[in-house]
């Protein structure tokens, strides 16, 4: 049984599929099937159901996994602690939400990765924020940045960085950025509305609460979209701050000042309270905090 070999199969374990695996690991599909079909003659037992095109995993492939998660975490550890070369190294699976993703990503990727060139990032695309907290707990993201409500966890560190500042925006066009409003002037407003996310769900609770059901709402699928739809005054829209910071400042969005925008949504990094933290997990932190709090 080899290192190569377990991370192999920690992988497709976690993917449940091996050409997503083979594109992971950056090898050749036909040496993952190979890699786990000799663990699984080594070991005498099948690891995977393969069904079709569909894989899962069998009741030994589980508890291998298990096995696996502790003895390669410990592998990597040993590696950073006994090796002389104390430079943060190795690989890091990272997730963050659209808003980090577009705003806020780059300019902290780019600090770290001039720090820290011998640590490989991972970046894992934007889901939905519970399934990225699954993910972290699954052991698939050694780290997340959200911006969500304030949370507690049993199984997760959270590291709280700051309030996400959000902005009530409209057209340069529309009279209610001209003035201080109230509840009521929002109610013939069409909502341009996020998928489900922590601050779209906190602004419709603060619409409720103050007695106002739009009924006319339009979903868009991310939030540049939802800039444009506003720029061409299709509606208002509830944003954090930081996505309007140009749009404002060049006076082709309008914010509008309402005492409803305080949401209690905080800018948090996510990771398993079992995690080892390694030099570069503690570098990418670092970075990251450093950043997020200077904005």
């Amino acid at each position: 049984m080899e290192i190569k070999q377990l991370l192999i199969f920690q992988t497709a374990a976690k993917e449940l599929n091996f050409t997503r695996t083979a594109q992971i690991l950056g090898y050749a599909q036909s040496s993952i099937t190979a890699n786990i079909t000799a663990l699984e003659s080594e070991l005498g037992v099948p690891l995977f159901e393969r069904l079709g095109k569909r894989v899962t995993l069998t009741e030994s492939g589980k508890k291998l996994l298990d096995y696996a998660d502790d003895i390669l975490n410990m592998t990597m550890e040993a590696s950073e602690i006994v090796g002389s070369n104390s430079e943060p190294s190795g690989r890091l699976t990272i997730c963050a939400s659209e808003t980090h993703c577009t705003y806020r990503l780059p300019e902290i990727l780019k600090d770290f990765q001039e720090k820290y060139p011998k640590v490989e990032l991972v970046f894992r695309p934007a889901v939905y924020e519970k399934e990225i907290l699954s993910l972290i707990s699954e052991g698939q993201i050694d780290v997340a940045l959200l911006s969500m409500k304030a949370l507690s966890s049993d199984s997760l560190i959270v590291k709280e960085l700051r309030e996400e500042k959000m902005a009530l925006i409209c057209s340069a066009t529309n009279p209610l950025g001209s003035t201080t409003i109230t509840s009521p002037d929002l109610s013939d407003q069409q909502l341009l509305l996020t998928e489900a996310c922590d601050y779209r769900s906190a602004f419709e609770e603060k619409l409720l609460h103050h007695g106002i059901e739009n009924k006319r709402r339009l979903e868009l699928g991310d939030i540049e979209a939802i800039k444009q739809c506003v720029m061409a005054d299709l509606g208002i829209a509830l944003i954090p701050e930081i996505a309007v910071h140009k749009e404002l400042r060049e006076g082709r969005i309008k914010k509008i000042e309402w005492d409803g925008t305080h949401l209690d949504i905080m800018i948090q990094m996510f990771w398993h309270k079992n995690k080892w933290m390694s030099p570069a997990l503690k570098a990418f932190i670092d970075v990251a905090q450093k950043h997020i709090q200077k904005t």
